[in-house]
């Protein structure tokens, strides 16, 4: 049995996989979620700001659903979520598109790759054992 403390309000309970906080924090995040989620499907224009301040949502919440691509805003609000490699606007996520298939590609080319060989030893002349002269 895996006990651990929430990492929210310190109880104690029984850890059975994904984020560290106990059934009744799991829940209210939940109830948050789906509270965030439907004032963003009825106001499609907002800001993360927004939304923050009308649902009582920590901002940093809400950028972490979004890039978990659980929560997607409409490209015209101004969001703020940007690529991580490039830095284009992007709606959900971490990766624009086509960020997402260059790095795709470059796992599919790594994966390609002949393995490198080692470079061999020299090889010699003559494969006998040499003796010194013993007088």
């Amino acid at each position: 049995m895996n006990v651990k403390n929430c990492r929210k309000c310190g109880k104690i309970y029984n850890y059975i996989g994904g984020l560290p906080i106990c059934p009744t924090c799991r829940e209210a995040a939940d109830k948050q979620f789906n509270e965030v989620k439907e004032f963003v499907r009825e106001n499609k224009g907002a800001s993360i700001k927004q939304v923050s301040e009308k649902c009582g949502v920590d901002e940093a919440q809400i950028r972490q659903w979004v890039r978990e691509e659980r929560l997607v805003f409409d490209t015209d609000s101004g969001i703020g979520v940007v690529c991580e490699t490039c830095g284009t606007p992007i709606a959900s996520g971490r990766y624009c598109d086509r960020c997402k298939l260059e790095l795709a590609n470059g796992l599919a080319a790594a994966g390609r790759r002949p393995a490198q060989s080692r470079p061999q030893a020299p090889v010699r002349e003559s494969p006998r054992m040499r003796f010194l002269d013993n007088k």
